[in-house]
């Protein structure tokens, strides 16, 4: 896993989860307390709410990307410009500045003007913003997006959403965004959801990873709560998803998600990265079938390096003798009486329950287990 430098932040598996506080100079933005257009008043809020309550980086927003409003031009959003940079420059507290733009001309002034990161809600759909940050050597967090200046994050299948984070290459400094939220009338809730389950997958591409999830719907729908009431089950996903391997937050809560960030941080599995006689050695976050063929293309090798493990209960005598011969053959580890335990790679148990269909009720078992596994 990369780690990236942000004018002197680190982001990465060796570093604290970062906390993104948000600002916006966009008056149709949903979230109204973020909502500034005096530079002196946007100071002041980023100075108390983001700086103060634990932001690493303030990433200014220019306008909503809601499916609801029209697209701005690159030239409306430098119109806009002005306020973001002098924002920037009345701000007394320490962080880095994140300009949120999907326009290359857009990120280019900004980063002329002092910014320090450029937020890509469009995922490079601009081919040159990547090389504009290439040349100011700056973070870049690009979002999962179609190739489309007008639809960012507008994907539903995970697998289209992790070939989407490679349009258009990936700078030394990409940090990846798999993309949350309402941006399209066809992305589901579920798809959301589905995304989240599999956030570990995202690691396979081997950059840092930001999630923005702060009291997005498919959260809220959990517990049938309303924008207002929803910031205990963003807190709680925040923490899975460090977990789970994300590195920024982004976030209007700051100093809640932070604390929920660290919680998180805090039970996130040690994970082996070291050199051995000039050999590098790092293990990888692989818990599925799906998170293994991230990293290769076979599958049957995919499934031959994740092991399952379950108990049994209710089998009789003649199904669990059954069941150890069967793993005896496919080299599946079963043991005990009532439950039996069984252990072994997908593959292995997937052979144990082709081995074991005489007794369908067996059988059926195992294909359970294995279901968990994908």
């Amino acid at each position: 896993m990369r780690t990236v430098d942000a004018a002197g932040l680190k982001i990465g598996d060796d570093h604290p989860p970062r906390i993104m506080g948000v600002l916006n100079v966009s008056q149709e933005s949903p979230y109204k307390p973020s909502v500034f257009d005096d530079p002196g008043d946007a100071a002041e809020y980023v100075d108390e709410q983001l700086i103060g309550q634990g932001a690493d980086i303030v990433d200014v927003g220019l306008e909503s990307a809601n499916k609801k409003f029209e697209v701005l031009s690159a030239e409306e959003e430098l119109d806009r410009l002005d306020t973001a940079i002098e924002t920037m420059e009345s701000v007394s507290g320490d962080a880095i500045f994140s300009i949120e733009t999907r326009y290359h001309e857009v990120a280019e002034k900004a980063l002329s003007e002092g910014y320090e990161m450029v937020n890509d809600i469009c995922g490079f759909a601009d081919p040159e913003m990547p090389r504009v940050c290439d040349e100011y050597d700056v973070a870049v967090g690009k979002m999962a997006s179609p190739p489309d200046l007008e639809r960012p994050g507008a994907i539903e299948d995970v697998d289209d959403i992790y070939d989407a984070l490679f349009q258009n290459g990936l700078t030394e400094k990409t940090i990846i965004d798999p993309a949350f939220g309402g941006w399209s009338e066809d992305k589901t809730i579920e798809d959301d959801r589905e995304t989240f389950r599999r956030l570990r997958e995202f690691r396979a591409i081997g950059q840092p990873m930001l999630v923005s999830i702060n009291r997005k719907n498919f959260l809220r729908s959990i517990a049938d709560r309303d924008t207002e009431e929803a910031l205990p089950v963003s807190l709680a996903a925040t923490s899975m998803a460090v977990e789970r391997g994300a590195h920024i937050v982004r976030t209007h809560d700051v100093a809640e998600t932070r604390d929920a960030a660290l919680v998180g941080d805090a039970f996130t599995p040690e994970r082996t990265n070291t050199t051995i006689d000039g050999i590098e050695v790092e293990e990888l976050d692989v818990q599925s079938v799906g998170d293994a063929q991230r990293y290769v293309d076979d599958g049957d090798t995919a499934e031959a390096g994740v092991t399952v493990a379950a108990e049994l209960r209710g089998l009789d005598e003649e199904a669990a003798a059954t069941l150890r011969e069967a793993g005896r053959e496919c080299n599946v580890a079963v043991g005990g009486g009532d439950p039996v335990f069984v252990a072994g790679s997908v593959k292995s148990v997937r052979a144990v329950a082709d081995t074991v269909t005489a007794n369908d009720r067996l059988s059926r078992a195992l294909t359970a287990i294995l279901r968990g596994s994908r």
